[in-house]
């Protein structure tokens, strides 16, 4: 998975942008390679 400060999503290629726990994810299932994460807020504990 790569971790960057901005992500892209390119829906032509199957990419969806996802929000969970504050992050920002791309995923996409037509090829898993293509998975993102935007660096989100630090979690608390």
């Amino acid at each position: 998975m790569k971790v960057k400060a901005s992500v892209k999503a390119d829906p032509s290629k199957g990419d969806k942008l996802v929000r969970r726990r504050g992050r920002l994810y791309v995923l996409n299932k037509r090829d898993p390679n293509r998975k993102q994460r935007q660096k989100g807020p630090a979690r608390k504990k």
